[in-house]
């Protein structure tokens, strides 16, 4: 491995740390410092964060991935989710920041939820928590995964530790640069690395494109398109070989959007309300960036394999062959810092999410009530370790697929969560009662769902993403039982 590629790494490392370190000195002193920022994220900072913590090592493994096997078709969740995110940042952000303040000035999701619903608090905060913990352990451990697939791909032999294979060595630095500026500096340090990585990831997602296309042996769009036709027609078609159901489980990613913690948090953070279309304009264009450039790497990347005769084993690590084998050490250096930065600042979001919802929701709620704030800071800096740990050991396998865990994870906090968010800011006749009833059935749903198999194979058919069947079974468990069902006290004004 060149010297250059560990130049660049470690500056990528060592920036990271030392962000960590300046936002513990700046804003760390309080819980809701710690774990929210004290609420003072800029519009850029927000956007930024919010779309990194989002896209994770699926941005730059898992979507290229799947367009490298199955073409343009594969395209419909990168559509899906830009939909998705711009109705959460038109109809959840700005409600969010505001109803958050106004209901007690939570700062954590479970708690806004307590105070909305006064009467259920209890087992509002216990049973979110506990659905934020579960599906916060899969989804992190797909963030380590990716980052073992990148060490095993591009420093196989390199790094010997004990006997450690080099995708074990790669879930263990991962995870420990993550909790290095994480436990250090918490929602902040978080927040300004997102900003960071962001503007890593977007830039490698424009650079490694246009030299795929366009560099040696690339070929341009005419001899891409010829190759890829020459392969597979339907690769270039967005419809030829797409069922219905195959087209609403790929589109209906988006929908998501509305029950990501680690997401909707940072509209929670927005410095001021007046700044979140600012924020949301800054996001959506960073995104529509990024996804047009994960997409174009992985189909005209098919088409490089193809022309250069190069064999791809694994399709989700396309990313990290053609950053080893079309640029300059440094520059590899820093497309791997991309990804590692497209790992890190979802985990560490998810992290600190997860820490978050074990203090303020199991350690102050029902350990020690009379906590102090320095020592919720303690025991929040120890749980994103605990939490770390256990995503570890769900990431241990070094077969799991990124886009699987990640799908899996997604569809629960957007079946659990989405609904009751978007009924609980926008719908007053939301209760308690109902809240309880639609997290529990939309978790569940998601969860049978994918025990029985049907997200593979649906009775004969082709499998159903069960993120629908969860999402509308916990919309209408929510407008139910809300509606059969009176909770003194608990249909509020809602602010809009």
């Amino acid at each position: 491995m060149d010297i250059g590629v560990w130049v660049s790494l470690f500056a990528y490392f060592a920036l990271m740390i030392a962000i960590g370190v300046y936002a513990m000195r700046k804003s760390t002193s309080t819980s809701e410092d710690y774990m929210l920022g004290g609420r003072t994220l800029s519009p850029k900072v927000a956007a930024l964060s919010a779309g990194a913590s989002d896209m994770s090592g699926w941005l730059l493994l898992g979507l290229p991935g799947a367009m490298f096997v199955s073409g343009l078709g594969s395209a419909w969740i990168g559509i899906g989710l830009f939909v998705g995110a711009l109705f959460n940042w038109i109809l959840v952000a700005p409600r969010l920041r505001e109803q958050t303040v106004h209901y007690g000035n939570a700062i954590t999701i479970p708690a806004f939820l307590a105070n909305r619903f006064p009467t259920r608090a209890l087992s509002l905060r216990t049973v979110s928590a506990i659905v934020i913990v579960i599906f916060f352990a899969v989804y992190t451990a797909s963030g380590l995964v990716a980052g073992g697939k990148l060490f095993e791909s591009a420093f196989a032999g390199v790094i010997n530790i004990g006997g450690m294979s080099d995708y074990a060595v790669g879930v263990v630095i991962t995870l420990g640069v993550v909790l290095a500026y994480t436990v250090v500096g918490g929602f902040l340090a978080v927040s300004m690395t997102d900003f960071v990585q962001g503007c890593i990831m977007m830039l490698a997602l424009v650079i490694m494109p246009a030299v795929v296309l366009f560099g040696e042996g690339g070929g341009g769009f005419t001899q891409a398109s010829q190759t890829l036709n020459e392969v597979d027609p339907t690769l270039l078609s967005w419809t030829e070989g797409l069922t219905f159901i195959g087209w609403l489980s790929a589109v209906t990613w988006g929908l998501g959007y509305f029950g990501q913690p680690h997401i909707i948090v940072r509209f929670m953070a927005i410095r001021t309300l007046k700044d979140v279309p600012i924020a949301r304009n800054i996001g959506m264009s960073w995104m529509a960036i990024s996804l047009i450039g994960a997409v174009s790497l992985g189909i005209f990347g098919r088409a490089y394999a193809v022309r250069n005769g190069m064999e791809v084993q694994d399709p989700e690590t396309i990313f990290i062959i053609l950053a080893e084998l079309l640029f300059h050490p440094l520059i590899t250096g820093f497309l791997y810092a991309a990804l590692l930065a497209a790992v890190m600042s979802t985990i560490s979001s998810q992290l600190l999410v997860s820490s978050s919802s074990l203090t303020a929701d199991f350690y102050r709620l029902f350990l020690r009530k009379e906590a102090t704030d320095k020592e919720c800071v303690a025991v929040g800096r120890v749980s994103v370790v605990l939490v770390g740990l256990i995503a570890a050991v769900i990431a241990s396998d070094p077969n799991s697929q990124v886009l699987g865990l990640v799908s899996n994870a997604w569809a629960g906090f957007g079946a659990a969560f989405g609904p009751l968010i978007i009924l609980s800011l926008m719908w007053s006749r939301t209760n308690g009662a109902g809240a309880i009833a639609g997290m529990v059935v939309g978790a569940a749903t998601v969860m049978i769902w994918i025990a029985l198999g049907w997200n593979g194979s649906f009775m004969g058919r082709p499998g159903v993403y069960e993120i629908i069947p969860g999402f509308i079974a916990s919309f209408i468990a929510i407008l139910a039982v809300g509606s059969m069902t009176a909770d003194a006290g608990e249909y509020q004004h809602i602010e809009r």
